[in-house]
């Protein structure tokens, strides 16, 4: 019986020095090597929208189709754009006879101002030459003003020449092909030949086509959402550790991952930034006092913050925007903590085979 006794108290005293040395690392572990298990695969979601109205002729893709940059996505019936086109040439051509008669109108007012100098040149001289008779009193005053008036009258004839040529020529801007008439002709031409492109909707990058909602006869309007376009080229994994155990993260630290998709596989990351804040602490404006956080609890729940990881190579294609994965973070240049992490990550990763 006492070797019993003695047999169970050693065991004992095993289990609980077991229990905290494991506390111990546990402990430490999550300042050196942390450890988490809310980890989520993200990437950008991109609604697809056209940029002009119209009926849907045309879909060239699949529900959740992989898809490559440029790649026509659907198309919008073209007809009345390509009408806008031809209607728009149409413009132009008569922009350019339009410019053609302001260059006509021009010289006719160059002629004018000549034609308005010489009589204001005449009435000038007649004025003058009647002015020195009355001043004689060979002439009437009366002719004498009839003289002055004409002479203002050729003046003012002049100057309206000479405005009206100005006008003209502002119209024409600096050369041929430059008068405002002929620039918004273009304008208008160049903005129904962008409309006409805008009739295909192709993909702005490599992705993934997903929640399609599109079908042959579905009127498109513009600015308005057709459908959901995943870049595959731009997801990375966010995983949301305590804030204790970022506090000594560095640029130098690396990761391994485990995704739930992939049990078994372990794949290195490298840490790209930490959110500067969480929603918990936003305040908003809204002309309140302010709400105070309150807890009876003795030891409160830790605060996490999130940790965005990117990979040097593409995400398996196993994965989805929602993967779940379990995540570690160790310092890149000891090999220790290195091989502690490594440890963990494959132990959790062989969990996944379970759960």
């Amino acid at each position: 019986m006492p070797n019993s006794h003695t047999t169970f108290q050693r065991w004992m005293r095993c289990l609980i020095i077991i229990f905290i040395l494991i506390m111990a690392y546990i402990v430490i572990a999550d300042r050196y090597v942390p450890l988490t298990t809310e980890g989520r695969v993200q990437g950008y979601v991109v609604q697809i929208a056209p940029e002009i109205s119209g009926r849907i002729t045309q879909v060239n893709i699949k529900n959740n189709q992989t898809v490559i940059k440029g790649q026509l996505l659907f198309q919008i019936d073209d007809q009345k754009y390509r009408l806008a086109v031809v209607q728009a040439q149409v413009a132009l051509e008569k922009a350019h006879q339009q410019e053609q008669s302001l260059y006509a109108q021009v010289n006719a007012a160059q002629a004018n101002i000549a034609t308005n100098q010489a009589n204001y040149n005449n009435a000038h001289n007649d004025f003058k030459r009647i002015d020195q008779l009355a001043k004689k009193r060979l002439v009437s005053a009366s002719m004498r003003d009839g003289a002055y008036t004409k002479k203002q009258a050729t003046q003012a004839n002049l100057a309206a020449a000479k405005q009206q040529a100005i006008v003209i020529k502002t119209q024409l801007g600096s050369k041929k092909g430059k008068s405002t008439v002929v620039l918004a002709a273009e304008n208008a031409l160049a903005q129904a030949k962008l409309n006409l492109t805008h009739t295909k909707v192709i993909a702005p990058s490599d992705g993934v086509i997903t929640n399609l909602q599109v079908d042959v006869g579905t009127m498109a309007n513009a600015n308005q959402p057709m459908l959901t376009f995943i870049p595959t080229d731009s997801m990375w994994v966010a995983a949301d550790f305590r804030e204790k155990s970022t506090a000594k993260f560095t640029p130098h630290s690396t990761a391994y991952v485990a995704y739930d998709a992939l049990p078994g596989q372990v794949f290195p990351l490298t840490i790209n930034s930490r959110d500067f804040g969480v929603a918990a602490a936003q305040q908003i404006a809204n002309g309140r006092l302010a709400v105070m956080e309150t807890s009876n609890r003795w030891v409160r729940d830790a605060q996490r913050v999130r940790v965005n990881l990117t990979s040097q190579h593409s995400l398996p294609p196993q994965l989805f925007v929602g993967s779940r994965a379990t995540v570690v973070v160790y310092p890149q240049n000891n090999p220790v903590w290195q091989l502690l992490a490594k440890i963990e990550i494959h132990l959790a990763s062989v969990l996944h085979f379970i759960y």
